[in-house]
């Protein structure tokens, strides 16, 4: 029975319609040396600096710096810096 219940659970989860945020994230812009670069500044030195390398407006740099203090958030600094991400917090966006 047990089997039966997680083998359930486990199918319903899986099949589970989230909802699609349209419009809820920013654009990607192009990968480039620059990027690279400024994702590697956000990972090793501090989030937040790798975005103001490409010229992301302050307020999302100073978000990704203050959140910084957390230590998973660098992983999603550095993505979004390689990926020159335009757009987010301040745009009521992710």
């Amino acid at each position: 029975m047990k089997k039966f219940l997680v083998v359930f659970g486990t199918l319903a989860l899986l099949f589970v319609q989230m909802p699609v945020m349209a419009g809820t994230h920013g654009t990607n812009g192009k990968v480039t040396p620059k990027s690279v670069g400024a994702g590697a500044l956000s990972l090793l030195v501090w989030p937040g600096i790798g975005q103001a390398v490409n010229g992301q407006k302050p307020d999302k740099n100073w978000t990704h710096a203050l959140l910084g203090l957390t230590g998973i958030f660098r992983i999603w600094s550095c993505y979004d810096a390689v990926v020159d991400r335009n757009g987010g917090v301040w745009e009521n966006r992710i």
